[in-house]
């Protein structure tokens, strides 16, 4: 069996470097989080930014919804290849989610940016409540709700869109038999949730902290 090389720092920058330029804000971003430590975990790879990018171009994506933004970088990202499109995010902390919009301003895409402060839940529900679909969703918020999330997230979703889920790996800990504790185990049972679900395509990528791609065929 082909075994995948790790991606380090190193080789996540030589990915870069070979790749289409990162905007001034993008490397603002991360040059931030970076500055505060452990926590710099909650950005998604660059690799993956570049993925996501080519997904929406490639899908002619117009509407995305991401539940999980923090600082900006994955929002800021996937605008950057939207073209006339626009996103809807969603946080709850009203510190981070003030830097991603000045980030947003800095980078003159906060006009395509609608970023909503409160319980991801709460806004799901007014989402659905206003008949809202989306052609892409990005769930990378806290790990507890993730099957609600899907769940809601499925009924805003557009037929055949796509649904991404960041984390799935978990560190590579969810094949670690001595690994029980309640997060992984958590991780765990969400991918055998979306595994079961027939409504979807589904497959688990390994860039970043692996990255499930979900796509809607049933009507």
């Amino acid at each position: 069996m082909t075994k995948s090389i790790k991606i380090d720092e190193a080789l996540e920058n030589y990915i870069s470097s070979n790749s289409y330029e990162l905007h001034p804000v993008q490397k603002e971003i991360i040059s931030y989080n970076k500055s505060l430590g452990d926590i710099k975990r909650m950005q998604i790879s660059i690799t993956q930014a570049y993925f996501m990018q080519l997904l929406i171009k490639i899908n002619n994506v117009k509407q995305i919804l991401e539940i999980g933004t923090f600082t900006g970088y994955s929002a800021l990202s996937m605008s950057l290849a939207l073209g006339d499109g626009f996103i809807t995010c969603l946080d709850k902390n009203k510190k981070t989610s003030e830097l991603a919009n000045n980030f947003f301003k800095k980078a003159n895409v906060d006009k395509k940016i609608n970023l909503i402060v409160g319980e991801a839940i709460v806004s799901l529900i007014n989402l659905l409540n206003e008949n809202k679909k989306f052609d892409l969703i990005f769930i990378d918020a806290d790990k507890e709700n993730y099957i609600k999330y899907y769940d809601l997230c499925f009924n805003l979703i557009s037929n055949k869109g796509l649904i991404l889920i960041d984390n799935v790996l978990w560190k590579g800990e969810v094949i670690d038999k001595n690994k029980n504790d309640r997060m992984t185990n958590i991780i765990r049972d969400f991918n055998t949730y979306i595994k079961n679900d027939d409504r979807i395509e589904k497959t688990i990528l390994p860039i970043g902290d692996g990255l499930t791609i979900c796509r809607k065929i049933y009507v």
